[in-house]
């Protein structure tokens, strides 16, 4: 069991205030890493990082305001760390915009046919550029100093196609179905491409990548989506949230020290049929 001990290990979360986010935290700090969690949003970071606060962790849980997105404020972050004696030995590129799939408007804008590149843009920078900057600041650092892990969040998506049934709305025209967006699947298969190539290309450094692809978590979704996607799972039900803090646990500990640009897809069994 000493192969989990993450103790002597500090750990940086992007996108750390989202569900999911939030878990992989607390799976970290089991382990007794030192957790860095960062998102662009200072309000929610900071709910985040309230309801992870306790006695146990108090002096291991530290919180940064960082957008992805902009290399300067990823190493302004990384200085900052580095000046505190955190250097980072974990990264989770957990960050994403996840579109919630809904009628938005007469015409719908999730369609391929109406998506804008600009929204395209928007998405790919936060999902794909993103987990590529943060591994370029901190995976140069782990291969500076002799090793480390990067975990990259893909998706069940990351292997398969969206089911657009699941979406389908009744009373409206085809047109106007509102549909998971080219942008998410794109992303998710993106980061399994990113994990493949950071895997290789520190390899003699000692750093390793992963990615971890969880299927539908359930969130309060609504009964009809969450009996239509039950229905596609053997395992005939969506995830806990908390589900995944034995595979994060896994992946970012030396219990998986052999293990390198791999995708681990949990996901009830879905995408084997």
């Amino acid at each position: 069991m000493n192969q989990f001990n993450l103790s002597e290990k500090v750990a940086l979360i992007t996108g750390a205030s989202g569900l999911l986010g939030v878990e992989h935290a607390i799976a970290l700090l089991e382990l007794g890493a030192t957790v860095v969690i960062t998102d662009v949003s200072e309000k929610s970071l900071v709910t985040a990082y309230n309801s992870l606060l306790n006695a146990d962790n108090e002096d291991r849980l530290f919180c940064k305001v960082m957008d992805v997105t902009n290399e300067k404020n990823i190493q302004n972050v990384a200085s900052e760390l580095k000046n505190d004696g955190l250097n980072v030995d974990i990264l989770v590129n957990n960050a994403a915009i996840d579109p919630k799939v809904q009628k938005n408007s007469v015409v719908e804008t999730s369609r391929l046919e109406n998506f804008s590149v600009e929204e395209w843009d928007f998405q790919l920078k936060v999902g794909i550029t993103g987990a590529m900057l943060c591994s370029k600041v901190f995976g140069s650092d782990m291969a500076k100093k002799g090793g480390g892990v990067i975990l990259n969040i893909a998706s069940d998506l990351s292997v398969f196609a969206p089911d657009q049934r699941l979406y389908k709305k009744d009373g409206l025209r085809p047109d106007q179905q509102p549909v998971k967006p080219v942008t998410y699947s794109v992303i998710k298969h993106g980061l399994i491409g990113l994990t493949k190539y950071l895997a290789t290309y520190w390899a003699d450094k000692g750093v390793r990548c992963n990615a971890l692809s969880p299927g539908g978590v359930f969130n309060g979704q609504g009964d009809e989506f969450v009996q239509k996607l039950t229905n596609l799972i053997p395992m005939n039900r969506m995830a806990s949230k908390d589900e995944y803090h034995g595979a994060v646990q896994f992946l970012c500990s030396d219990a998986s020290a052999y293990m390198n640009g791999q995708n681990v897809v949990m996901d009830g069994g879905r995408s084997v049929l």
